[in-house]
């Protein structure tokens, strides 16, 4: 498997009302192919969010959820901008160049910031140290020892 070089391909999701961001880490070779976030079937992410907020994500296509998202004050972007990364492995990141995070929340109502597995929190963390973030278990196919259901529990906080 090669190393890829990866400028973030598509724009965040996100208005001036949105009051929570959740953050992921680099976009997957499958988003990639999809042009949007969580591309991959076997990422939970659109099945957690189905559950929680009552609407139907996973047979959305891309303008859909978009609207969905933006319809419950959800954005939606990336730790990460730029970088090098073997395949879709979070641990294989490097030359990282971070999301501008203070820039894009700026004049919106984001009040709650959420990061969707370790790798997402831990650019965070360093490149926006005024900032908190709240981590949440990995939706991702890699974190395959938490269930739907427990993903489902966890992921409740962001309605609160």
């Amino acid at each position: 498997m090669n190393a890829r070089h990866i400028k973030h391909p598509f724009p965040p999701v996100i208005d001036n009302d949105c009051k929570v961001l959740i953050l992921g880490s680099v976009p997957s070779v499958k988003s990639v192919e999809a042009n949007f976030y969580y591309g991959h079937p076997q990422n939970r992410f659109w099945k957690v969010l189905s559950t929680l907020l009552g609407e139907d994500f996973v047979s959305a296509d891309k303008d859909a959820k978009r609207l969905l998202l933006l319809s419950h004050h959800i954005a939606l972007y990336d730790s990460v901008e730029e970088c090098d990364i073997l395949g879709s492995s979070d641990a294989h990141v490097k030359n990282v160049v971070p999301a501008d995070i203070e820039g894009m929340i700026e004049g919106t109502k984001i009040s709650k910031i959420f990061c969707n597995g370790n790798t997402s929190l831990k650019y965070f963390e360093k490149y926006h140290p005024t900032l908190t973030a709240t981590l949440l278990p990995s939706t991702s196919p890699a974190n395959a020892s938490w269930t739907l259901e427990k993903l489902v529990d966890a992921w409740r906080i962001i309605l609160k």
